[in-house]
C-alpha cells in the first residue's frame, strides 16, 4: 500500500514536469503571437518606406554636389553638400554644370539633363519618360505633368520632387535645386581652398612645393585637421572627451564605492541597520537610469562632460557598492587572522589581508565597466552637450550629411574596439600578470 502511494506520487510528480515543460514553451509562444500584433508587425510593411531607406544609405556611403538657384535674386551657387565651405569659386564649377548667362544646364549623365530657365523655370529630360518643365507661377508650382505622375514624382501646388537614378530634383518657390550623387566623402581631406587639394598622397610626398610658405607635409597636415567641413581636430577632441567621461565616471564610481562596500558587507559592518541603509542607497543610485542621472544633472549643473561624468559616477558607484560588498563578505577569514596574529592595525588588516583578494574581482569589474561606459558615454553627451555623440546629435538633426553620422559611428566603434582591446590587456597584465 505504501509502494502504491509512493509510485502514485512520483507519477503525478512527473506528470506535473511534463505539464510545465509543455506550458512554459506555450507561453512563451502566446506571448510572442500577442507582441506580434499588440506591436502591429502586419502593418511595419506599409509604413515602410525603401525609397527613404535608399535614400539614407546612399547618403552614408556618398556625398552630393548641389546646385541651387534663389529663386528670389536668381544666384546660381554649385557646393558639396550644399555647404558655403564646399562652394566652388565663380568660373571654377564641375564640367558637368553649364553656366550660360541666365540658363544653367546640368548634366546628370546617361541622358539625364536638367535645365535652369529664366523666370523661374526648368526642364528636365528624362530618359525612356520625356521632357518635365515646371515653374513658379506666383505662389504656385505649375507642371506640365497630369494627375497619374509616376510614385518617382512628387508634385503638390508648392513643391516638385523628381527622384531618378541619376539624381534629385526640387522645386519650390523659393529655391530650385539639383542634387547630383557620387560614391565617397569628398572633401574629407582637404577643402577646395586648400592648395593640396586634387592631389595624392604620392604628388604631396614626392611633388612640388604646392604652398611657397609651407613643406607639403607639413601643409597638408595642417589642412587635413583644420578641415573646415570635415573637422577632425574637433572629432578628436570629442572622442578625447568621451573616453575622459567614461574614466572619470567609472573609476571615480569606484573609489567611492570601495570604501563604502566595506560598510554594506556583513562580516566588516556587524550593525545590521547601518548595512541595510547603505544596500538600500546602492539600489537607489543603480536603480535611476544613467541617462536619467544626466537630465537630472544637466538640468541642476548645466550641460558638459562632467556632468556626464557625474551621472556615470552616480549609476556606478551603485553597481560597484553591490558587487564590492559581495565580494568583501565572501573573503578568506584565514588570510585576515594571519596578518591579524602579526600585530597589524584594523587599517593594516584589510590592506594586506582583505584588498589582495579582491583585488582581481574589483579589477575585472571596473574595467569592464569602463569599456561599456565608453559606449554610453556617447549617448550621455549628446545630452550633455560633449564628446562625439553631441557631435552625431548634430549631423543626425541636419538631416543631409549622412555620411558625417556614418564617419562618427564609425570612429565610435573603433573606439569601442580599442577600447576593449586595452581592458583586456590590463585583465591580463594586473590580474594574471602575464607579461
Amino acid at each position: 500500500m505504501a509502494d502504491a502511494a509512493l509510485y502514485a506520487r512520483a507519477d503525478n510528480l512527473f506528470q506535473r514536469k511534463k505539464l510545465m515543460a509543455l506550458a512554459l514553451p506555450a507561453v512563451i509562444i502566446a506571448y510572442l503571437v500577442y507582441v506580434f500584433f499588440a506591436f502591429d508587425v502586419p502593418g511595419l510593411a506599409e509604413r515602410a518606406r525603401l525609397d527613404n531607406a535608399r535614400t539614407l544609405v546612399a547618403d552614408m556611403v556618398s556625398y552630393k554636389t548641389h546646385v541651387s538657384r534663389d529663386n528670389r535674386s536668381g544666384e546660381v551657387t554649385v557646393a558639396i553638400e550644399g555647404e558655403r565651405k564646399g562652394e566652388y569659386a565663380p568660373g571654377q564649377e564641375p564640367d558637368w554644370v553649364a553656366m550660360r548667362g541666365a540658363t544653367q544646364v546640368i548634366d546628370l549623365g546617361n541622358g539625364h539633363v536638367v535645365t535652369f530657365l529664366p523666370e523661374n523655370a526648368l526642364s528636365y529630360d528624362v530618359p525612356g519618360f520625356g521632357m518635365i518643365e515646371a515653374r513658379v507661377d506666383g505662389r504656385d508650382i505649375v507642371t506640365n505633368l497630369g494627375e497619374d505622375a509616376p510614385d518617382w514624382i512628387s508634385a503638390s501646388r508648392t513643391r516638385l520632387n523628381i527622384t531618378t537614378e541619376a539624381g534629385r530634383v526640387s522645386l519650390t518657390r523659393n529655391r530650385t535645386e539639383v542634387f547630383r550623387y557620387f560614391a565617397g566623402w569628398e572633401l574629407f581631406f582637404f577643402t577646395l581652398d586648400s592648395p593640396y587639394f586634387g592631389h595624392g598622397f604620392s604628388e604631396i610626398l614626392f611633388g612640388p612645393q604646392f604652398d611657397p610658405a609651407r613643406s607639403n607635409m607639413v601643409g597638408a597636415w595642417q589642412d587635413f585637421w583644420h578641415n573646415a567641413m570635415w573637422r577632425h581636430s574637433d572629432v578628436a577632441w570629442a572622442l578625447f572627451e568621451t573616453v575622459l567621461m567614461a574614466f572619470l565616471g567609472t573609476f571615480g564610481a569606484a573609489i567611492v564605492a570601495l570604501p563604502v562596500a566595506f560598510i554594506a558587507a556583513k562580516n566588516f559592518a556587524p550593525l545590521r541597520s547601518l548595512r541595510f541603509v547603505t544596500r538600500r542607497i546602492f539600489d537607489f543610485l543603480r536603480g535611476v537610469d544613467g541617462l536619467i542621472w544626466t537630465i537630472l544633472l544637466s538640468r541642476a549643473l548645466g550641460p558638459g562632460p562632467l556632468t556626464g561624468s557625474l551621472a556615470i559616477l552616480l549609476t556606478d558607484t551603485g553597481s560597484f557598492g553591490k558587487m564590492f560588498s559581495e565580494a568583501l563578505e565572501n573573503v578568506d577569514n584565514k588570510q585576515i587572522e594571519g596578518i591579524s596574529s602579526t600585530g597589524a592595525s584594523t587599517l593594516q588588516r584589510y590592506r594586506f589581508g582583505v584588498i589582495p583578494q579582491v583585488t582581481p574581482v574589483l579589477l575585472s569589474q571596473v574595467l569592464y565597466y569602463f569599456e561599456s561606459n565608453t559606449r554610453s558615454a556617447t549617448i550621455i553627451g549628446a545630452i550633455t552637450g560633449g564628446g562625439i555623440g553631441l557631435l552625431l546629435t548634430q549631423a543626425m538633426i541636419t538631416q543631409k550629411d549622412w555620411e558625417e553620422v556614418t564617419y562618427y559611428i564609425v570612429l565610435v566603434v573603433l573606439m569601442v574596439m580599442a577600447m576593449d582591446s586595452l581592458s583586456g590587456w590590463l585583465r591580463k597584465r594586473l590580474i594574471q600578470g602575464d607579461k
